[in-house]
């Protein structure tokens, strides 16, 4: 039997996927993919992960991840820049959940900028 795919919604496994990121060994190249591994991170429940990838300017001083919310799945809606050559980008996204039986989503459009040649998360554009 396959390994089960990422939270992230790609067809790798979680370690051949978001997991290499969240080990520390490599950083997510584009804006999207830092998206996806901070979506498989709220999954996993790696919130050590989820402040490395903050920015410093608007990362909080400790975050609790809520145990009756488990994140199921991931739909990219768009994006801009974000990528090899670029130094901020966006990202659109709707995160699907179930809380305490009861289904629902977020949905946001990411802000992300690179900080010391790595891509974090800035805030969510209003």
């Amino acid at each position: 039997m396959p390994p089960a795919p990422c939270p992230c919604g790609l067809a790798e496994s979680y370690a051949a996927c978001c997991g290499r990121f969240h080990e520390g060994g490599l950083a997510a190249p584009t804006a999207e993919l830092l998206m996806r591994s901070r979506f498989s991170a709220f999954a996993v429940g790696d919130t050590a992960y989820l402040l490395r990838t903050w920015h410093p300017d608007t990362r909080p001083r400790r975050l609790a991840l809520d145990a009756g919310q488990q994140w199921t799945r991931l739909e990219i809606l768009g994006r801009t820049d974000g990528g090899l050559l670029h130094t901020e980008g966006t990202v659109e996204f709707r995160a699907h959940y179930r809380h305490r039986g009861r289904e629902g989503f977020l949905e946001e459009n990411s802000r992300f900028r690179r900080a010391d040649g790595h891509w974090v998360y800035l805030d969510a554009e209003a």
